[in-house]
This record gives C-alpha cells, structure tokens and sequence, in this order.
C-alpha cells in the first residue's frame, strides 16, 4: 500500500520566544534603586555590595549609584554599586 503524507500540513513553526536576557546596565552607568542590573539564568554574575539577586537570579540594585563589573579570584564576576553620594566624594 502507497504512503502519502497529505498536503497542507507544516513541520515548521515552533520556535520559543527569546528570554531577553543579559547585562542591562553596564559598568559606570547611573542605576536607582531597584533597577535591573543583569538577567541571567543561573549565577554567570555574583552580587556584591548594595546589589539583591532575585529567584530568578536577577540582579537588582538596593541602592541608587553607579554599577561596578568586578572579577575576584575563582574567575567570580561580581556587580556592585557605589551608592551616589560616595561616588560624588570620590570625585
């Protein structure tokens, strides 16, 4: 007996949606308080001083101020933030 798949019929078309994920805000830039910092899947980025990791392990700044990439030993990438008014006393 013949096999024919019948026409009309797509095998294509089932892509997922992109996640958007990575760095939001970069190294010097100016964050507030509960901005996103990096969304991520999994801890690619650590979180320093003045920054919150969510369930989902995105970063968050707790304070307002201006975003810091640090790489400690271990190859650890943290962000931090050094809140306004320090960074207005360093300058």
């Amino acid at each position: 007996m013949a096999h024919k798949k019948s026409g009309g019929s797509s095998r294509n078309g089932r892509d997922s949606e992109s996640k958007r994920l990575g760095v939001k805000k970069f190294g010097g830039e100016h964050a507030l308080a509960g901005n996103i910092l990096v969304r991520q899947r999994g801890t690619t980025f650590h979180p320093g001083p003045q920054v919150g990791m969510g369930r989902d392990h995105t970063l968050f700044a707790l304070v307002t101020g201006a975003v810091k990439f640090t790489k400690k030993a271990g190859g650890r990438c943290y962000v931090s933030i050094q809140p306004a008014m320090e960074a207005a006393a360093a300058e």
